[in-house]
């Protein structure tokens, strides 16, 4: 189990002593045994992992390394191999670990390589990093300074894929990944400087709900950082499927660049920025040997790449940089 103090110490010293006081029993609830079958499992399988010594920690490249491939024996390197991919599906990534490539259905990599070079520095900044899967970001923003990263997401087998690359991390750095989604953070905290919403705007039943959820979880001037799918349009055009896209059920609104700018400025944000725009490529999310399900050539429509299976607009993803008011 991680020790959990070193992040309520941080979470007090930015006065969020409400959240700090709630949140070890929010973590019990959510890792809970009896409500989960795999649960268990996933827990013993990460105390079962020997406390391998390394130096070799490289967090700012494209590949999240931990480990090299001479630091263990071949026997010892395909049983990790092997216990790894009993926490398959690997959706986020990539991730080098004591010479094991996982290559994940993401490459999570290149959407980092469009963020990082339109975000504020993170260097000693706290950041919130909501719906964060594995942690393959969280580890990223770790590496490019910040004092220290908070992870949410309730998706368990994300937090215990996180769990397995932390023990394999060795130390106590300081970040997390929490069971949690962003309905359990107390409301108007206002305690973190960066936080980042990437992939989960267009999963929320209430997107204005969720902009304000990120809003109130800032500190004034504080800074968003928002990726989600967008639909080509005007202002005021939004797409609701009437059912799947892209084989998903629970994809809600997709909104018109203009459209989301104007939500962003109704919610109290400030200095907002669109400063990218990537239609998904089936190079960019695709089956791997560690996530081996139907990933995004499988949802678009065989005679149109342009179109999903269902006949809407294929996707495509933009990044908008966004400041809470300075008071």
């Amino acid at each position: 189990m991680i020790d959990y103090q070193t992040l309520y110490r941080v979470l007090r010293s930015a006065k969020a002593d409400v959240w700090a006081d709630r949140l070890p029993q929010q973590i019990r609830d959510a890792l809970d045994q009896t409500r989960h079958g795999h649960l268990a499992t996933w827990q013993q399988l990460i105390d079962s992992i020997p406390d391998f010594s390394t130096n070799q920690r490289i967090l700012e490249a494209h590949t999240v390394q931990i480990g090299s491939v001479n630091e263990l024996t071949e026997l010892e390197r395909v049983s990790l191999k092997t216990q790894l991919k009993s926490l398959h599906p690997w959706r986020k990534g990539p991730y080098e670990l004591f010479g094991i490539k996982i290559d994940a259905e993401w490459r999570s990599d290149w959407k980092w390589k469009r963020v990082e070079q339109h975000i504020s520095p993170l260097k000693h900044r706290l950041v919130l990093d909501v719906g964060c899967g594995n942690g393959y970001y969280c580890w990223r923003m770790l590496g490019a300074g910040a004092k220290c990263v908070v992870g949410i997401d309730p998706m368990l087998l994300n937090v215990m894929q996180f769990q397995f690359i932390h023990k394999l991390h060795g130390g106590v750095p300081p970040v997390f990944v929490l069971p949690l989604g962003i309905e359990d953070l107390p409301y108007g905290m206002k305690a973190f400087d960066t936080v980042f919403s990437m992939g989960v705007f267009y999963h929320r039943r209430s997107p204005i709900d969720h902009l304000l959820e990120l809003r109130d979880s800032l500190v004034p001037g504080g800074e968003l950082v928002l990726e989600t799918l967008v639909i080509d349009g005007g202002l005021g055009e939004v797409l609701v499927p009437e059912d799947r896209y892209a084989q998903m059920r629970n994809v809600w609104f997709l909104p018109s660049c203009p459209t989301l700018m104007g939500w962003l400025s109704r919610c109290g944000f400030k200095n907002i920025r669109l400063v990218d725009v990537t239609a998904t490529s089936t190079e960019e999310q695709r089956s791997t040997e560690w996530m081996t399900f139907h990933s995004l050539k499988d949802y678009l429509n065989e005679g149109n790449p342009l179109l999903t299976c269902e006949g809407l607009p294929a996707p495509k993803r933009a990044l908008f940089i966004a400041q809470t008011a300075n008071c």
